[in-house]
């Protein structure tokens, strides 16, 4: 398994396929293996990158004096440079697309084109801030992720019609609850601090290209809702798609349809990568 020296860590990534590139990046508290699917279909035509977030799957901790979503993306962009990727498609989920959007505001000449999925860069709303802030405060005291804290944090994730007896629903839980301690106060926490504790990105959205932008959501996404995705493709002038019978992680809870989207976008796209 490859892996990068970045600010001091191992930071963990795949890398399949030829063609143009494109960098997959996941959301908080998921490795890089949610992407399989899209990995499976993508890299058929295309170099696919997907890595894992700072104390996520096989990725080191948090490396010292990360701060920022913004510190993230230049993380991010060592790993463009290392694989000698000059411009790359980036397809951000959560908070992948959080600090996708601050990668492709600092060096725009790397990006080919942008998808933002069931993601929102402005400021996490006050009351939401405040109750996920005082999760990771329980987190850190204990060490854990307890049972009764996972049947809050499991479900937020997906459709509410989701089986909780999914596999799906059931690995995801299993993954949070065996989390070590270590892990969970070096690296979860506090990347889960600067995710919601983010500052705001949308009076920058109009310096994004709407012609290569293109924002997907799922239609019944809940800490991520439709209308946020509205909002910001209308900031940015770009089209929006919203994924039918899917939640947070809607590339997972509707793959086929996910992954037909992305083929589509970066069909139209890659005849100008370089």
């Amino acid at each position: 398994m490859p892996f990068v020296t970045v600010d001091g860590q191992p930071l963990h990534y795949t890398d399949q396929g030829t063609g143009p590139a494109v960098l997959l990046a996941g959301s908080y508290l998921w490795d890089q293996a949610m992407w399989a699917p899209q990995i499976a279909a993508l890299s058929q035509q295309y170099r696919v990158i997907a890595l894992d977030l700072w104390g996520h799957g096989e990725s080191g901790p948090l490396p010292h004096g990360t701060q920022s979503l913004d510190d993230i993306a230049r993380q991010a962009l060592a790993l463009l440079d290392h694989l000698d990727i000059d411009r790359v498609t980036l397809v951000g989920l959560s908070v992948g697309g959080m600090w996708g959007v601050r990668l492709a505001l600092s060096a725009s000449q790397r990006i080919n084109g942008l998808v933002l999925m069931d993601t929102y860069v402005g400021v996490e709303p006050e009351p939401t801030r405040q109750y996920y802030f005082s999760l990771f405060k329980q987190i850190e005291d204990t060490g854990v992720i307890a049972p009764q804290l996972l049947d809050i944090v499991v479900p937020i994730f997906f459709r509410p019609g989701i089986d909780p007896q999914s596999a799906l629903y059931q690995d995801f839980r299993a993954q949070l609850a065996a989390l070590p301690p270590e892990r969970l106060r070096e690296s979860i926490v506090p990347m889960g601090r600067i995710t919601f504790g983010r500052d705001d990105l949308l009076p920058r959205l109009g310096e994004l290209d709407p012609d290569t932008t293109l924002l997907m959501c799922g239609d019944q996404d809940k800490p991520r809702p439709p209308s946020e995705t509205r909002e910001m493709a209308g900031l940015i002038g770009c089209p929006y798609v919203l994924v039918p019978e899917a939640g947070h992680i809607s590339n997972l809870e509707n793959p086929q349809f996910v992954t037909k989207a992305l083929l589509v976008f970066l069909a139209d796209r890659s005849s100008c990568d370089t």
